[in-house]
């Protein structure tokens, strides 16, 4: 089975970020630009200008066996539970996906290696 890996950070961990995931076992990346949240607070402006950081959204896929192994890099690196408001990351299962085609030998590898 593979995973949707979704990290939400400020853009100057992106770049440790995505190193971090390839080495756990990540195919590849997707990054999205300027993406804007807020958390339990609603964000501060001064006359119409917004005060939060800039942030990007980083979609990998995932073996589901290295999946976990992703996720603890990317906590490790981004440290979210320890800095509040430093980013977030989650995972989701994929059932199914296209364009995936130049991935599948190394993903088919890493899930033979869990078995």
């Amino acid at each position: 089975m593979l995973k949707l890996i979704v990290v939400i950070v400020t853009v100057d961990k992106t770049d440790e970020i995505i190193e971090t995931a390839r080495k756990a076992g990540a195919t590849g990346a997707t990054v999205i630009h300027e993406v804007r949240g807020e958390g339990l607070k609603a964000s501060k402006t001064f006359l119409g200008l917004d005060f939060t950081s800039v942030r990007d959204a980083i979609l990998f896929v995932a073996a589901d066996g290295c999946a976990q192994d992703v996720m603890n890099g990317i906590q490790e690196v981004g440290g979210f539970d320890d800095n509040p408001g430093s980013g977030i990351a989650f995972q989701l299962a994929i059932e199914d996906a296209v364009g995936l085609r130049s991935q599948m030998p190394y993903i088919l590898e890493s899930m033979e290696d869990d078995t």
